[in-house]
Formats: structure tokens, C-alpha cells, sequence
């Protein structure tokens, strides 16, 4: 057995791509745009990790989607949490979970998915503003 992807749907492309690729740092693998079905497949993978994809599934014809949370989350190791968490506020992306141990923060996609993102190895020593910072919403 072998895991291939993981598959979200969204609803604005152009946004979610934004978020992951901009502004969370994955890379775009490949895009699919099938018209006689009309929708588009967007496979994303974090730097150097091409195995692991995220498959961003968008139906052209308008729907609407709830409880992102019930999907649980997507989780990504980075190498500094502190100056990932900043990059995505930086880019307008609200941070629920803060980094306050140095270790773990959350996020959430345009459509509400959650994502985890985790400091590879040991955690950092807390530091400000993250120390301070509440959470927001959910997460």
C-alpha cells in the first residue's frame, strides 16, 4: 500500500491556490482542467515531497459547502513555526491557534479546512507576539 493524496474540495480556485501555494508554501505538481466534466484537479505537494499531495477538487458550477471541520485537517512540518505563522499573516490569513509553545499552530483554508502546522523537531522558545496571542474562531 502507498498513499497517494488527499483530496479537498474548493470552492474559488484562484484563492485556494493562493492559500496553499503563496501563502503556505506548497507546490503546484500538476493541473487538470477537464471541460466536458467541468471541473478542475490541482495536485500540490510541500518542497521536495512530491509523493505527498494535496488534491484540490473544484466544480465549475457553483456549490456550497459546510463544516470544513468535519474533514479534520491537514498537518505540515516547517522549519520555523514563528516565521511561517508570520508569512501567512502577512498575507491576510488569520492565525486560530497561535505558536504559543514554540511548537503547534493552526490555519484554515479559504473553504475552512483546517491545517496544522507543526515545528520540525524540537520546539522553539516562546516568544512574542505568539506567547500572547489568543486563539480565534475555530481551529
Amino acid at each position: 500500500m502507498k498513499y497517494l493524496h488527499t483530496m479537498v474540495r474548493v470552492t474559488d480556485l484562484d484563492a485556494s491556490i493562493d492559500f496553499y501555494c503563496n501563502k503556505l508554501g506548497l507546490e503546484l505538481g500538476r493541473r487538470i482542467d477537464v471541460e466536458a466534466g467541468r471541473f478542475s484537479l490541482v495536485f500540490l505537494h510541500a518542497p521536495g515531497q512530491p509523493e505527498a499531495q494535496v488534491e484540490l477538487t473544484h466544480n465549475w458550477d457553483p456549490e456550497k459547502f459546510e463544516g470544513g471541520r468535519n474533514f479534520g485537517h491537514l498537518a505540515y512540518a516547517v522549519d520555523d513555526i514563528y516565521a511561517a505563522c508570520q508569512k501567512l499573516m502577512d498575507g491576510g490569513v488569520t492565525i486560530h491557534r497561535p505558536p504559543r509553545d514554540g511548537h503547534m499552530a493552526f490555519v484554515r483554508s479559504p473553504d475552512g479546512i483546517s491545517v496544522e502546522l507543526l515545528q520540525e523537531g524540537s520546539p522553539l522558545p516562546p516568544q512574542e507576539p505568539w506567547v500572547s496571542m489568543p486563539n480565534v474562531g475555530e481551529w
